[in-house]
């Protein structure tokens, strides 16, 4: 079973220094869309940045710390499919902080959702007595914490490294690509033991926190559309884990699929790179940013074009 990271680096199983159609038509649709996002993103975080009442709100200081790792994310795994897509080395020593960024963000996501979905769900159940930890002042433990968890795992990966005969992590130049760190059996079963962790404890918090605010939905009689707001929330929580998830059935999919559908496995790892990698990010902004009005509106003002068109004289 190939591992989630060698799925985001070993995109073209026939590189070449030559740069074929087919390279190219994946470059320019990354591309376009990742600078689109990337824009999207920075100004969000410059939104946040130009009003500090975002930050006496746990819910948007955490909605922040995602964009911030999902801007973290995107910009080490399109670096990555970049430098593979064009055939370009280097030695490990350069080569193993950007996998160990793009691997710890990559795990930190689920539990990002995780904890945005209790974050709701403690809002709606303690709006006057919510725990010391859920408030703004000290968000920055849970934040810290999950920083530490998702860098297990490439910690591991680089104390667990073991290099071919002939390799020097200092001058050696090789691809960037996670199978570089090592593949031993029991670095294999230490990742597939972690991800399967990650992801079944997320589902479980984020299905236990649906359907607690769902039943609260159902009994409260005031309040309703924050309750709805907040299931709504959480539902798009879950749809994010789901495409997520989604990464690692691609060794399953190459099985069922290979000899129907006319891909190679290059390509085929590039739909699911696009589709399951860069997609969930690309839309974690849009999402939540567009969908809450106050964030939304100010958004609006702080883009140029838009503000070119309100009147200087007007108040």
């Amino acid at each position: 079973v190939l591992e989630t990271m060698q799925n985001l680096t070993d995109l073209p199983g026939n590189t070449t220094s030559g740069i074929n159609l087919s390279v190219v038509v994946k470059v320019c649709v990354v591309i376009p869309f990742f600078t689109a996002f990337l824009f999207f993103i920075l100004l969000t975080l410059y939104t946040f940045a130009s009003h500090r009442q975002f930050f006496d709100s746990s819910r948007y200081i955490l909605f922040t710390y995602m964009l911030i790792n999902d801007t973290l994310q995107l910009l080490s795994s399109v670096s990555l499919f970049l430098l593979v897509m064009g055939g370009v080395q280097f030695a490990i020593v350069f080569c193993a902080p950007l996998l160990f960024v793009c691997t710890a963000t990559f795990l930190n996501t689920p539990l990002i959702l995780s904890t945005m979905s209790l974050e709701r769900y403690v809002a709606i159940f303690y709006p006057l007595y919510r725990p010391a930890i859920w408030r703004p002042e000290w968000i920055w433990i849970i934040i810290v914490s999950l920083w530490i968890i998702s860098c297990i795992l490439p910690t591991v990966d680089f104390v667990l490294m073991r290099l071919k005969p002939g390799v020097d992590i200092h001058s050696t130049p090789v691809l960037c690509k996670n199978a570089v760190v090592n593949a031993s059996p029991i670095q294999a079963l230490f990742k597939a033991s972690l991800n399967g962790i990650f992801f079944a404890v997320v589902a479980v918090v984020i299905l236990f926190t649906y359907i607690r605010i769902l039943l609260e939905t159902r009994r409260m009689r005031q309040d309703r559309v924050s309750v709805r707001k907040a299931l709504h929330t959480v539902l798009l929580h879950g749809l994010q884990l789901l495409l997520g998830m989604m990464a690692f059935s691609q060794p399953v999919a190459e099985i069922l699929l290979f000899q129907r559908v006319s891909l190679s496995p290059a390509d085929m790892s590039f739909i699911y790179y696009f589709c399951f990698i860069l997609l969930p990010r690309f839309l974690s902004p849009l999402i939540y940013g567009l969908r809450d009005e106050t964030l939304r509106s100010y958004m609006k003002k702080a883009m140029p074009c838009y503000g070119a068109r309100i009147d200087p004289h007007k108040d």
